[in-house]
This record gives C-alpha cells, structure tokens and sequence, in this order.
C-alpha cells in the first residue's frame, strides 16, 4: 500500500437505538469517538419486518396462488 493516501483505521464506540454499545475499528471520527445510532437493525423496519404488505398489482399474487396454491410443499 502506499503511504499516506489511507484513512486512518481506529477504534471507535457504537452506540445502538436500544442503548447497547460495542466497540469496532472504523475510518469515521477520531480514536475514541462515539457513533450514536438513530436507526439500527433492531429498530428499523427493513430489518425487522415492520409493517410490510404485498402489492397485487394487476392480479399477480391471486394468479400465482390460483396455479401453485395447491402444491403444498
């Protein structure tokens, strides 16, 4: 690698929504630095499944449902 052309790779503290908090190497801040979470996989509805539905759009589903519905797998 060359010389001076990389971030400086430090360990920082991470804070989660929850209150938790681990410690991991990063680029971002200084040594020492706290990362405060506003969004984390525990809180976040991409990760936890949140209010998800499924669009039929044009009656694909029921199609889908109405030709394989009864496999049973």
């Amino acid at each position: 690698m060359k010389a001076g052309i990389h971030p400086e790779y430090h360990m920082i503290k991470v804070v989660m929504t929850d209150g938790t908090e681990y410690e991991t190497r990063s680029t971002w801040g200084s040594e020492g630095a706290v990362m405060n979470l506003e969004i984390d996989s525990k809180s976040h509805p991409a990760w936890t499944g949140g209010n998800q539905q499924l669009m039929d759009r044009g009656g694909r589903v029921s199609k889908f449902n109405k030709r394989f519905g009864g496999l049973g797998l």
